[in-house]
């Protein structure tokens, strides 16, 4: 009798191998994160997509099983990180808490602001309110991981107990702890948007397409988070997936700019395309920014080593508009525009440019003269990386 009983807690009832064992758990942690990226974020937090019931209602029982959170308390928290991102309301800013509290203590920063009514009850509106979310995910939490633990165990044995570990720290350690933490740390980013959120990889897979922070913060409605050619989202292949088998609807990705190579006058379509895709200019604009640097590197690299030095060191500095440098930043700035007039003329339009899709009092006439006489002038700046920039700018359409 003896004997099956140690079978079982060896083997469990699938006596599978160790590699089957390692499969299973990345398996259903993967579909963990499917179903957080996709049904909590994309769909239910920021209304990108819409799923079928049965897509759904999937989704709603697998992260009760896997993980015991509240659709409603998750897109609340979410909502309010964006709308107070970086500042003290921000539930999970390491800008603000610290990039070790964020990412080691991620789970208990979402608990203490789960127990939050009024974030709730401010930013948890349009999420399920059935009967199956108030009689059983929403009000019986710990019981779903509970019986994931049942069925590792069963499966499993006696290893179906770090198999249940494994699950229940994926998300407290990639969601909570990664992408709270790294992607607002660590990383590259596509776009100037106002806040410190960055790409952490070009390959969206382990964490389902989260890794496209950035991306997501500058298009925060967009179903799709990888913007360049060379990001993966997984996260985006599984809703084209779903949407071909008719169980998700995607309603909004980001604006993709068009060109027309052949247009070279600035007219209204021109204002709307700009504006539409400012934070394409703005990325675009960065990369002529680093291209004026690299050229007047070049044209300075006979003067003292010192000055060379501190250019070098207040490169990173261009990459941000003046309004968000300190005190030392900024007289580090003056003094690299001291020995450059052409960097200096280049962050100066850069803010003029900003202006054209900033200002919300002047008419479409005038914001088009803005931006034909901004042209004119980068074209006859003289610094090259500025001309070529206003040349394609012209063709936006």
């Amino acid at each position: 009798m003896l004997n099956p009983v140690l079978e079982f807690l060896s083997n469990g009832l699938s006596n599978a191998d160790a590699w089957q064992v390692v499969a299973y758990a990345f398996a259903t942690t993967h579909i963990t994160i499917a179903a957080v990226t996709i049904y909590l974020h994309r769909c239910q937090a920021h209304r990108a997509l819409e799923l079928h019931p049965l897509a759904s209602h999937f989704f709603r029982f697998w992260l009760w099983l896997t993980t015991g959170m509240v659709t409603r308390e998750w897109v609340a928290i979410h909502r309010k990180h964006h709308a107070k991102c970086e500042t003290k309301d921000d539930p999970h800013s390491p800008n603000t808490r610290g990039i070790w509290k964020v990412l080691f203590e991620g789970t208990e920063l979402y608990r203490a602001e789960a127990k939050n009514k009024e974030t709730t009850e401010k930013y948890g509106h349009s999420t399920p309110e059935d009967w199956i979310e108030s009689r059983l995910y929403g009000k019986y939490t710990w019981q779903g991981v509970g019986l994931l633990l049942i069925i590792d165990v069963l499966l499993f044995g006696v290893i179906g107990l770090t198999v249940w570990a494994f699950q229940m720290l994926w998300i407290p350690v990639t969601a909570a702890g990664v992408v709270n933490g790294i992607g607002h740390y660590w990383g590259y980013r596509n776009y100037d948007c106002p806040d410190a959120s960055t790409n952490i990889l070009p390959i969206g897979i382990l964490i389902g397409g989260e890794e496209f922070h950035n991306n997501h913060h500058t298009f925060a409605t967009s179903a799709k988070m990888s913007s360049k050619w060379c990001e993966f989202d997984v996260g985006w292949l599984y809703i084209r997936i779903l949407e071909t088998l008719r169980l998700a609807k995607v309603k909004k990705i980001a604006p993709v700019p068009k060109f027309d190579r052949n247009k070279t006058v600035v007219d209204s379509e021109t204002l709307l395309s700009v504006i539409a895709n400012r934070y394409d200019v703005t990325a675009r604009y960065a990369r002529s920014l680093r291209q004026a640097w690299r050229d007047e590197l070049a044209r300075l690299k006979t003067e003292p080593t010192s000055e060379l030095k501190l250019r070098k060191s207040a490169k990173k500095l261009l990459r941000h508009a003046p309004g968000k440098l300190d005190a030392l930043e900024s007289e580090k700035l003056s003094q690299l525009f001291a020995h450059s007039e052409a960097l200096q003329t280049m962050l100066d339009m850069r803010m003029e440019l900003a202006d054209i899709w900033n200002s919300s009092h002047a008419s479409q006439e005038q914001l088009l003269r803005q931006l034909r006489d901004w042209c004119t002038r980068a074209e006859n700046s003289g610094i090259k990386a500025l001309q070529d920039f206003s040349l394609r700018l012209r063709s936006y359409s």
